[in-house]
């Protein structure tokens, strides 16, 4: 319990940071303009050649080409080699993501994942793609960099802020020969590089050299594309220049500000000589953001909407098979990110003063009220839309219908307030769009329960102030005062910006105070309402089907009866106990109905210790499977007290009874005449271990559990000294125990004594298996190229025994010969399926759902 506020205050530090770090940039970008006037920064953009931009057009073209090899040389450095086109469209689809958005890990990084997870890479692999990407990045920065320091290091200078030359070249050298040491230890061929237990392949020194060689081109065409679009700069500047760009990345990547904004504009400015343009260099930032950023982004988000609203609106997008595909599908993250854009577009159009001949035209035919009402209700349509974004990339239906809605109006807002039809254009666009793709949002939840993470929380804030910074940037030649606010006049711009302004700040508020005050949400468990069917139990193959009686389940019920499965809920993790239970010709439907449920409710679906059989059904239904453990189960045919492998349960057996140890068989009628000595002897066993009662996957000590079953005792001198209630099949297929307790003066050997006594019981009585129980973590390996939970567990399982006894457990029932069956987990891809096991220690732990 004392973890979350240190992660809640860190996430809170990283939040600040970001913000604080926008305010810097934004601050420092308002004190190197402030000789700057908005109406020159539009006559700048407006002058900028056509060749220019035709130019800027065709380095932003190469850039992003080369970007894709990234990912094509990370896929053959880790020996998975996908089509180009794949490849190629992971890269675009995340860098145009990152670049516009910022929090690369969490936009880039998810469209990467949720492309190769499709073409079945694992998270690990996916993540050693984005760490060899961003290597080729930073390698293709540093290199290039460097190189320009040393030939150039006086021109170098003043974009570097300022530093000596002796000084860059010293550092410039240090790099080289830095990067010339890595070339050495990786050789020709290539080795790993090991960090803890995480290992990262590198290519050899030919491939890695590639990888520098595109990284330096990529960036001298990003760049250049930049350059190319201030006319009259000639060659002498661009060592200056680029050393100013490289360093401007750098430092808006590393402050985490969303798309760097204010922060990359800084620093260029900084770095540049004072004598500069500033206005032109202004509009051509203001270019360079339209044509390397919005533009490449608007046409990756065009290819995968119309790409997956074809797949979505396919017969089989509406069949239970076609469920992976959309939850794993770019729809929701593209138009979640192109819906937050718009709503950025119309902040900030909202900070800007209308185009004059426009206004006048459209003062002449509409009242000037409503004139300011739709400029009003234009900007808070946009601070609407980057909230409902969230709700978009959850996939929810509600955010769907008031998106849609919305850039409808903001369309309309955008022609009352002054006649900008690219503004409605692009609206009506997007609207489209998110119409095309409408089967991805298909979760029926409340929208207020959309989860707004604090990088999230840091871009909402991040456009917010960079509308305001443009709003007072655009104004700062006008004397504000208190009359402003009621000013209303045709071209009253200032005025109109401030009450614009003061609503989307209210609006926001609201939002937030709505959010903080709100009642915590609770759990629906949408089971059928009622126990366990009994057809279904009469069908049970397996003893632990009588898990279903420990009272703490919800159950999900075929409609004949004849099967169920058991669940519960904890967190967002809907976790099912065990395999279904009854008719196997049901299963499938059972579990795909759940997993309906589950993602509707944005939870995660976790099978808990299912068998082999379950297996086609979990991997059917896109879940990633893992080895749990062992369990142990005794042919009681051929159970036998004889031999040599059995000596040590003769002795132990022997032992008891000379201690006077008897064993006896009592029918759950009779259990309430000793259920105080049962519960005497639990409460002994809990304290000398320990332990408090454990949920879900057992049962646990109380009066109304007991009485259902027949119960194993151990007696001597006539007092109960160790006992455990009984699991039956109702086709005596399998025999098996719940809860196994002992008081601490039982005598020596009593529990082999008791397991024993009770094989020997249900081998007459015409039972075909025991089951002994799980081993959990048995039996996994943790060889080379076994998979990442497989190395943990069997590093748990070794090294684990003063936490859990995982040996001493499977070397215990080891001496009973068993056949050991292994016992599965099934979840969510990637970190979903570990955060779904954190969720399931912690109901067995407390048994709260």
């Amino acid at each position: 319990m004392r973890a979350f506020p240190i992660r809640a205050s860190k996430r809170l530090a990283i939040l600040a940071a970001m913000l604080a770090l926008m305010a810097l940039g934004l601050t420092a970008l308002g004190g190197l303009l402030r000789n700057v006037h908005a109406h020159q920064v539009r006559q700048a953009f407006h002058a900028i050649p056509s060749k220019s931009l035709l130019a800027c057009l065709a380095l932003t073209a190469s850039s992003y080409l080369l970007l894709t090899f990234y990912d094509v040389l990370a896929l053959r450095a880790i020996g998975r080699r996908l089509p180009y086109v794949k490849a190629a469209l992971a890269s675009f689809t995340s860098y145009t993501l990152s670049h516009n958005l910022g929090l690369s890990l969490l936009t880039g990084g998810s469209a990467r994942y949720r492309i190769y997870a499709a073409e079945g890479l694992s998270l690990a692999e996916v993540a050693q793609v984005i760490a060899l990407a961003s290597a080729t990045f930073w390698g293709g920065v540093f290199a290039t960099t460097a190189i320009a320091c040393l030939l150039w290091p006086r021109s170098a200078a003043i974009g570097a802020l300022g530093l000596p030359p002796p000084l860059l070249q010293a550092i410039a050298a240090a790099v080289l020969l830095a990067f010339a040491t890595l070339l050495f230890l990786a050789g020709r061929g290539g080795r790993p590089l090991c960090f803890h237990r995480w290992r990262l392949p590198l290519p050899g020194a030919p491939a890695m050299l590639l990888q520098l060689a595109i990284g330096a081109l990529d960036l001298a065409a990003a760049s250049a594309a930049l350059f190319v679009l201030v006319p009259g700069l000639g060659t002498p500047m661009w060592p200056a220049f680029f050393i100013a760009y490289a360093t401007a990345i750098i430092v808006a990547l590393l402050s985490h500000v969303p798309g760097g904004v204010g922060v990359f504009e800084a620093v260029i400015l900084a770095a540049l000589p004072p004598e500069i343009d500033r206005a032109q260099w202004a509009a051509a930032l203001i270019a360079y953001r339209l044509i390397y950023y919005l533009l490449p982004f608007a046409v990756a988000a065009s290819l995968v909407l119309v790409r997956e609203g074809q797949r979505l609106r396919h017969p089989m997008g509406r069949t239970l098979r076609g469920l992976r595909m959309v939850t794993t599908g770019l729809a929701p993250l593209m138009t979640a990110a192109l819906v937050f854009l718009c709503g950025a577009m119309l902040l900030i159009s909202g900070s800007l003063p209308a185009i004059p001949h426009r206004i006048a035209l459209l003062d002449a035919v509409v009242p000037l009220a409503f004139i300011e009402a739709s400029h009003m209700a234009g900007s808070l349509v946009g601070a609407a839309l980057l909230v409902l974004s969230a709700g978009l990339y959850r996939r929810l239906d509600g955010a769907f219908w008031l998106t849609r809605g919305l850039l409808i109006a903001g369309a309309c807002f955008s022609l009352a307030k002054g006649l900008d039809y690219e503004e409605a254009a692009i609206a009506l666009l997007i609207a489209g769009m998110l119409q095309w793709t409408k089967p991805a949002f298909y979760r029926r939840t409340r929208l207020i329960n959309a989860a707004f993470t604090p990088g999230w929380i840091a871009t909402v804030a991040t456009v917010v102030g960079l509308s305001l910074w443009i709003g007072f940037f655009a104004y700062k030649h006008v004397e504000y005062s208190n009359e402003l606010w009621w000013h209303f006049a045709e071209r009253g711009d200032a005025s109109r910006f401030l009450r614009a302004s003061l609503g989307t700040a209210l609006f926001l508020a609201v939002v937030a105070l709505w959010r903080l005050f709100r009642p915590a949400p609770t759990d629906a468990h949408p089971g059928d309402g009622r126990g366990p069917p009994e057809p279904a139990l009469t069908l049970a193959r397996r003893a632990d089907a009588n898990l279903a009686l420990t009272g703490d389940k919800y159950f999900l019920s075929s409609e004949s009866g004849r099967c169920f499965l058991m669940y519960r809920q904890r967190g967002h993790s809907w976790i099912v106990m065990g395999d279904p239970v009854g008719d196997r010709r049901e299963w499938a439907d059972l579990l795909w109905r759940l997993r309906e449920r589950a993602d509707a409710a944005q939870g995660r679906l976790l099978l808990y210790q299912i068998s082999a059989d379950c297996l086609p059904l979990a991997i059917e239904t896109g879940l990633q499977v893992v080895k749990y453990g062992e369990e142990a189960h005794i042919d009681l045919r051929t159970f036998s007290l004889d031999g040599p492998g059995a000596k040590s349960l003769r002795h132990a057996a022997r032992r008891a009874a000379r201690d006077g140890a008897s064993f006896e068989i009592l029918p759950a009628r009779r259990i309430d005449a000793v259920m105080d000595e049962l519960a005497r002897v639990s409460t002994d066993w809990l304290q000398a271990k320990r332990q408090k009662e454990k949920h879900f996957s057992i049962g646990s000590f109380n009066p109304a559990y007991m009485r259902r079953f027949d119960c194993a005792l151990v007696r001597r001198e006539g007092a109960i000294v160790a006992f455990a209630n009984i699991w039956t099949t109702p086709d005596r297929s399998e025999l098996s125990v719940d809860l196994m307790r002992h008081s601490v003066d039982a005598p020596y050997g009593t529990m082999d004594f008791l397991f024993t006594r009770l094989m020997q019981w249900g081998r007459d009585q015409g039972y075909a298996w025991f089951n002994l129980g799980m081993a959990p973590l048995s039996g996994l390996e943790a060889r080379r190229l076994a998979p990442l939970w497989s190395k943990l567990g069997a590093l748990v399982y070794e090294h684990g025994n003063r936490l859990y006894g995982f040996e001493g457990l499977r070397a215990y029932k080891t001496k009973f010969s068993p056949l050991w069956e292994p016992r599965y987990v099934a979840g969510g891809q990637g970190l979903a399926l570990g955060r779904a096991l954190i969720d399931l220690q912690a109901l067995i732990g407390d048994g709260r759902g």
